[in-house]
């Protein structure tokens, strides 16, 4: 990271820690932002669609059944940005615990994609109990590394030693960029908490693109620091009011934009670019919320379609309820069903050939025992690709 990368306008400074190595400490928020007509019409734009969502989501009849595979799938893109290559499926037949696994590093990339879920749940409840402050942001690492790669490097914790950020291999010499070393951190880390809960008059989106960015800036923790930043944003918008359930996932478009995401973040810190970055981030926004709103509108479409089709053939309420499940957990097992239904392995292993006599569910595994089903049409409209 050389000292000629950073302007004049850079919002922040460069601190010397070592011969000819810098490291670069952001000011506290908020900075001082130029309202463009492109901003405000972007802004515009990404309230509108996220009220939208936020008005779909209130009218589902459950939204937590329909929620749970958006976050699957955020879980999922989040983390294969860090370079994991586990899909849904293999996040399902985790949690199932039976093992499709070709290799001990797909189940790692699996159990990493977990956690992530896991470390959302948890913000979700810390929510309920204190204010977004950095105990939270601590317990929620905690969860996150919890028996993966990046375990043993202080999870739970804030960095005592220096990090930085650059190719595989690259050393503090050769890093693209180098936030600052533990003690002016925490300091930052402070400040970023007071802003928090300060009375600023932004708008709560342009709070969260800022947040996003100061949070990767000051990179508190040495592993999980992208996967942290990402909860980060889906916590204030649950915490904000702007979404009653955690449905939005930002990292769809920022893993479709990797290296413009990558490049504006940096573009920030060197030169004080913030409107191209709170653009970005207001175009995700507007975007997602829209590509959410439309999947789930098909979901539910799909739920009351096979609802009916059972009712009118005098469906149980087991079979009913087995429907239901599908919409939370596409990729199930026998056992499973047992249990979340409450009834017989025999009557839940009926209640699933029926399924798959008609269509619904397709064993996705050859085993006998613990075999699992995936309802598909559910997996598609989840997985389905989109342009731009």
């Amino acid at each position: 990271m050389r000292p000629e990368e950073f302007a004049p306008q850079a919002p922040g400074k460069l601190l010397a820690i070592g011969r000819g190595v810098y490291a670069f400490l952001p000011d506290p928020l908020p900075p001082r932002l130029e309202w463009s007509l492109r901003l405000i019409a972007l802004l515009d734009e990404a309230r509108g669609a996220l009220g939208e969502l936020a008005g779909l989501l209130r009218q589902l009849p459950n939204p937590y059944l329909f929620i749970r595979p958006f976050i699957q799938k955020e879980a999922v893109l989040s983390s294969r940005i860090e370079g994991t290559q586990a899909g849904l499926l293999d996040v399902y037949a985790l949690e199932a615990q039976v093992p499709l696994f070709p290799s001990p590093k797909l189940r790692e990339d699996a159990q990493e994609v977990l956690n992530y879920i896991r470390a959302l749940e948890r913000g979700r409840e810390l929510l309920q109990e204190i204010p977004l402050s950095l105990r939270l942001l601590k317990e929620v690492h905690a969860v996150l590394l919890r028996g993966v790669r990046g375990g043993g490097r202080a999870p739970g914790e804030f960095r005592r030693a220096q990090n930085w950020i650059g190719p595989p291999g690259s050393s503090l010499e050769e890093a693209r960029y180098v936030p600052p070393p533990p003690g002016p951190m925490l300091e930052a880390l402070d400040a970023l908490e007071r802003f928090w809960h300060s009375d600023h008059g932004l708008p709560p989106l342009v709070e969260i693109a800022l947040v996003h960015y100061q949070f990767e800036a000051i990179h508190p923790f040495l592993d999980g620091n992208g996967r942290m930043g990402r909860l980060l944003i889906t916590l204030m918008l649950l915490e904000r009011g702007l979404l009653p359930e955690p449905a939005l996932y930002l990292s769809a478009y920022f893993e479709r934009h990797r290296t413009l995401y990558y490049d504006l973040l940096l573009g920030v810190s060197q030169r004080g670019a913030w409107e191209d970055w709170l653009a970005f981030f207001l175009e995700g926004v507007r975007t997602e919320a829209k590509d959410v709103a439309e999947r789930a509108r098909r979901l539910l479409d799909l739920w009351r379609e096979w609802r009916e089709r059972y009712g009118r053939k005098g469906g149980s309420a087991h079979i009913l309820g087995l429907l239901d499940l599908l919409f939370e957990r596409p990729v199930l097992t026998v056992p499973l069903v047992k249990d979340r239904l409450g009834i017989t392995h025999a009557w839940a292993n009926r209640l699933v050939q029926r399924l798959e006599e008609d269509g619904i569910l397709t064993p996705v595994s050859e085993r006998k025992r613990n075999r699992l089903y995936a309802a598909k049409e559910i997996l598609e409209i989840l997985e389905e690709a989109r342009n731009a």
